[in-house]
């Protein structure tokens, strides 16, 4: 008797446990170049269809390609972030396959010469005590292709329409060894990745447009096996979060067909984002056969030690390197320098904050604080902040010298400045009566008529009920209007007290 069918979703915590998932993606990137890869037409999404397109794009007959320089460069400068081996000499080959939106009938790619070899994506996942758990996730190769149009259904159950536009445009694509073992991993190598091409300007990381998509290998094995399984193809993912649920769906849905008794098939499946699940969509019985051989009419492409310097001088710094470099120049805390260095734009604004005030830590707080609730609620990138770097830097030093108060900093004078980022801090503080009173004499003052009013609370504060200390500060804030220096309040009650 057979077992019963599993179905994903029935499949328990204890038998998942039983088994690993392994994962190996196939990252497609679609690079910044304002041409295409072997031709001259324009590199621009959005245009109306088939406006992109000259006699080369269409593989009319008597058209030759020609390699753009720009998108080489590309490709070596991803391979050089990711340490990879760049092949001196490589060549480019046709990969044959029929499908209507590649007009030439074959797509130039490359298979036996890579442009890159080796190399690996640093990656950091929260580990069982929450804390960052770093990995590297090896690269086989990345290589250097030109992308297929674009078939369009546009709701038509008879007819697909072609758009030619996308054909030709310099794609590079990143396969990974069978590294990855989770959702969680997934997804922090991909947005490594579209981190690192953003760095580096060589390509949008807009997965909404397609610029940067997957496809998803998945296997499971039982714990401790080191035979690979069956694997699955997810093809053509275009959100991170999506990728995450299908290599989740995927990885129960293997445990149920197994514990099932049921064979895990070779094939290729989409995801439905709105079910959540995959569908298969063709089986491989075999490896399909897409008869690479060199394409006769590109040379082989030789790269010059003064040519591969100049890409390395011309290299930004990285976010691993800026990562280190604000740890150790700037003392702040490894949690607050993996968040400024999520984008190269708000490591840049903090670098330049920092050239006009030395308290580093403080200015991390401010952007990963209310700079960011600003942008979050705006929707804007830090491009369209409103303060320049030197005004921010005004405004912390006034809190930290002692002249405002954080609350009256964040509260008020950080949304006045917002509405108008020409101010001066220090003026517009004058201006609105918020500098801090830290006059000794008048502020002993006030913390004795508060002490003297409230003897049974000093009495209990003096037997140990240290946390009446903020009733007794709050009250000489209310005394003072809200412009006494709270910490020299504190300083004079604890020395009252």
């Amino acid at each position: 008797m057979s077992p019963t069918k599993l179905q994903p979703a029935e499949v328990s915590d204890e038998l998942l446990n039983k088994y690993e998932t392994v994962i190996g993606l196939e990252v497609h990137c679609q690079l910044l170049t304002d041409s295409k890869l072997f031709t001259t037409d324009i590199n621009r999404f959005g245009a109306e269809p088939n406006t992109n397109v000259s006699a080369l794009t269409l593989a009319l007959p008597g058209t030759l390609p020609k390699l753009n320089k720009k998108a080489l460069e590309y490709a070596v400068r991803m391979g050089l972030a990711c340490g990879c081996e760049i092949s001196r000499r490589t060549i480019f080959d046709r990969k044959n396959y029929f499908y209507p939106d590649l007009p030439k009938g074959y797509q130039i790619s490359q298979d036996k010469a890579p442009i890159c070899q080796g190399g690996g994506i640093l990656i950091a996942t929260k580990g069982a005590d929450g804390k960052p758990v770093e990995k590297t996730v090896r690269l086989h190769h990345i290589h250097l292709e030109e992308d297929a149009g674009k078939s369009v259904h546009d709701g038509n159950d008879t007819a697909t329409l072609l758009d030619y536009n996308r054909a030709g445009t310099p794609l590079i694509e990143m396969v990974s060894e069978p590294d990855l073992r989770s959702a969680e991993e997934t997804g922090a190598y991909v947005t490594a990745i579209r981190r690192l091409v953003r760095y580096l300007d060589i390509c949008d990381g807009n997965m909404e447009e397609g610029s940067l998509r997957c496809d998803v290998n998945v296997s499971i094995r039982l714990k401790g096996e080191t035979e690979l399984g069956t694997k699955v193809e997810v093809k053509n993912m275009n959100s991170i979060r999506n990728i995450m649920r299908a290599v989740e769906y995927e990885w129960r849905r293997q445990v149920a067909l197994a514990e099932s008794g049921g064979t895990i098939t070779q094939e290729t499946r989409m995801f439905d984002a709105e079910s959540g699940q995959t569908y298969g969509m063709r089986v491989k019985e075999t490896m399909n056969d897409y008869r690479y051989f060199p394409d006769p009419d590109l040379s082989p492409v030789v790269l010059s030690d003064e040519w591969m310097e100049t890409v390395r001088q011309q290299m930004p710094a990285l976010p691993h390197e800026l990562r280190e470099k604000f740890v150790t120049q700037y003392g702040i805390p490894a949690y607050d320098a993996a968040v400024l260095t999520d984008t190269k734009e708000i490591a840049a604004y903090f670098e330049e904050v920092c050239t006009h005030t030395a308290h580093y830590k403080t200015v991390s707080n401010w952007l990963m604080g209310p700079v960011k609730s600003y942008l979050n609620e705006t929707g804007e990138e830090i491009e369209a902040f409103p303060l320049k770097a030197a005004v921010l830097a005004g405004l912390i030093e006034l809190v930290e010298s002692g002249v405002i108060s954080h609350s009256t900093a964040t509260q008020k004078a950080f949304p006045a400045l917002l509405e108008n980022a020409e101010l001066s801090p220090k003026e517009l503080a004058e201006a609105n009566n918020w500098l801090q009173n830290r006059n000794t004499g008048e502020l002993e003052t006030l913390v004795e008529e508060v002490l003297a009013a409230m003897p049974d609370k000093v009495s209990a504060y003096r037997k140990g009920k240290k946390g009446l200390l903020g009733l007794f500060v709050g009250e000489v804030m209310k005394k003072s209007r809200g412009t006494a220096d709270p910490k020299l309040v504190n300083q004079l009650l604890a020395e009252k007290l």
